[in-house]
């Protein structure tokens, strides 16, 4: 359950893009679970992050939307929860200007975001938009959502990020998150997060300029810990934007040890197969499981797929000058 001061205590902005989307989120879960009939893959997902799941949810929306009747006196106006806030982002985001990245198409107005974190970290920038691209909710005309949520994990945002995985990043030294953490006041003397700091730390995951930089900074930690352990070049086609793009997305959708492991041949059956189902759900997995021959080998191919298909840098390379 989202705590009432907490909630409070946050800027009108972060407190309108928390609202938004957990209110969201509550709608988007219970809809799956309609879908599914309660009896199906969801039913043994543990729901995390600010809201609960299962049939907590329908209390927890109720409360959600009762806050925007009883904000404290000298507050703005209730923020409707229907559209995002006008106020999504600190600043206005330009018009795409010439740059390192193009063919965003409708998120044209992201380009100056994905030029400036892509010179930060050395990240290309078409990869960076690539893996955007495949992480990002779209719109019926492909425009990324920022208010995004996934009804079956805490992953929410354009990065789609864990609550414990943006955690992570707001505690690693030198990533953008950690410096605007630190100049908050949100983590205590040893580098962790204030426990009264969380709900506002996770709410940065709608704001599209944050989550560009998280998702820069967190292909960066992975391809560096890649090469470290040398695997760095173990994908197909891995050399320029396009390697590094697969590369990077590999560490952001499974993590930097499973990637490892995935990597230097592939999981181990047991967790390939939570793998695989969560992403296709169940019948389908055991369906290419059984074509397959294993949970291993069918993770690999739907995966390395999925690469293929989705994550293509090559969309949004900026011509040579």
């Amino acid at each position: 359950m989202i705590d009432r001061m907490s909630l409070r205590a946050l800027p009108p902005a972060e407190r309108a893009r928390v609202i938004y989307g957990e209110a969201q989120s509550a709608m988007s879960r219970r809809l799956w679970q309609a879908a599914l009939g309660n009896g199906g893959d969801d039913a043994a997902t543990p729901s995390s992050g600010i809201l609960g799941g299962g049939s907590a949810d329908r209390s927890t929306l109720d409360t959600l939307l009762a806050l925007l009747k009883t904000e404290e006196a000298g507050d703005a106006a209730p923020i409707p929860v229907a559209t995002p806030p006008a106020t999504a982002t600190a600043e206005p985001v330009e018009e795409a200007a010439a740059g390192q990245v193009a063919g965003l198409g409708p998120n044209a107005r992201y380009a100056p975001l994905i030029d400036a974190a892509a010179t930060r970290t050395g990240i290309p920038a078409a990869a960076l938009a690539a893996i955007v691209d495949a992480e990002a909710g779209k719109g019926a005309d492909g425009s990324w959502q920022a208010f995004s949520r996934n009804p079956r994990s805490s992953a929410a945002g354009l990065g789609q990020f864990l609550g414990g995985t943006w955690q992570g990043m707001a505690e690693t030294e030198g990533t953008s998150l950690n410096q605007m953490a630190r100049a908050r006041g949100w983590l205590g003397n040893n580098g962790a997060v204030l426990p009264g700091a969380r709900t506002a730390l996770l709410a940065l995951r709608y704001d599209p300029a944050t989550a560009i930089n998280g998702i820069a900074d967190y292909a960066r930690r992975n391809l560096d810990g890649l090469r470290r352990a040398g695997v760095g070049g173990s994908v197909a086609g891995s050399d320029g934007a396009n390697g590094t793009a697969k590369l990077a997305y590999l560490g952001h959708h499974l993590g930097l040890g499973d990637a490892v492991r995935f990597l230097r041949g592939g999981l181990g059956e047991s967790r390939a197969r939570v793998l695989l189902g969560a992403q296709i759900g169940a019948a389908g997995s055991e369906r290419r499981i059984e074509a397959a021959g294993g949970a291993s080998a069918a993770h690999r191919s739907w995966l390395l797929g999925y690469l293929d298909h989705k994550v293509r840098p090559e969309r949004f390379a900026a011509a040579a000058g």
